[in-house]
């Protein structure tokens, strides 16, 4: 087995957390055998959650932020005139992911309220984030943090394959619409050397050392994505018992999974977990699972070939 090569971007969570320690849906599914379904529920409407303008209170970023970047954006937009950014949306107007590999700030965003989500900072909004949604996605890593602006990753895709991108999605939010917090942890995985690691500023929690990976035909995205939801479906038997990880990231290659819209990978218990024998998956033994369930949403996730 192949010597375990700490991933490049380490340094950033590493200076964070010492601040920290100074101070089907497929979902899961697509990316799992055919004998997992969907959870019941749907989206959560606009009318669900209050509309806001951007705060003014004080919403100090935890992390040192340069003043630089696009200016300031005071509008109150009518966020029930837009589509709610979720595991659900296909939306062309939304960005993907265009460093996979690159460092994030090791802050994360959640919305005060409702966030307007930005393709472009200088453009109009595409969509919104709200606070809480049914299967999650609301608390989202912080890529770049500019005086009035912060880029995220999120949940949902560009367009479903094989015609569109379903690469990890991202997006621009006001720093006055969210509140920040620090990361406290990330998971790093190789694929290539069976690893997967809970990394803080404690160091390197080997959580386990083998688990099965997508198919060529289905492969496990790569790059940095985040834990969206993490819960625990007793109908699904094949997980018996274990939660399932919910990522907020889906599979570059299947369109739905199972008669479902969605193609969510996710961290969860499989019988079978040696290999690339998932549908983009990652499959796990209890233990681990059960580990990986205990981060908070948000988490990083970084992924290596």
């Amino acid at each position: 087995m192949p010597a375990r090569t700490r991933h490049p971007r380490a340094p950033w969570i590493i200076t964070a957390l010492a601040v920290v320690g100074g101070a089907a849906l497929s979902v899961g599914a697509a990316v799992a055998p055919a004998h997992e379904a969907e959870p019941s529920g749907g989206r959560r409407g606009v009318s669900d959650v209050a509309a806001s303008a951007p705060s003014t209170a004080a919403n100090p970023a935890p992390l040192a932020v340069s003043d630089t970047g696009p200016a300031a954006n005071a509008v109150a937009y009518d966020v029930a005139a837009l589509p709610q950014i979720d595991v659900w949306t296909v939306n062309p107007a939304l960005p993907v992911d265009d460093d996979p590999f690159g460092p994030l700030t090791g802050e994360l965003a959640r919305p005060l309220t409702i966030a307007p989500v930005f393709a472009d900072p200088t453009g109009a909004p595409i969509g919104y984030l709200p606070r809480d949604a049914a299967y999650g996605g609301t608390v989202v890593p912080v890529v770049v943090h500019d005086t009035h602006w912060v880029k995220v990753l999120l949940s949902g895709r560009q367009g479903r394959p094989p015609e569109g991108s379903a690469a990890q999605a991202a997006g621009w939010l006001r720093a006055a619409d969210v509140e920040f917090s620090l990361a406290t942890s990330y998971v790093e995985v190789h694929l290539a050397a069976h690893t997967i690691d809970i990394v803080s500023a404690n160091g390197y929690e080997r959580v386990a050392n083998d688990f099965a990976w997508g198919k060529d035909s289905t492969p496990t995205p790569i790059g940095r994505t985040f834990i969206m939801l993490t819960r625990v479906v007793p109908e699904f038997a094949y997980t018996q018992g274990h939660p399932l990880v919910y990522l907020g990231v889906q599979s570059p290659t299947l369109a739905g999974f199972d008669g479902g819209e969605v193609a969510v990978t996710a961290f969860h218990y499989y019988h079978e977990r040696s290999g690339p024998n998932s549908f983009g998956c990652i499959y796990l033994d209890g233990a681990a699972t059960d580990r990986l369930a205990q981060l908070p949403a948000g988490t990083p996730v970084l992924i290596s070939p």
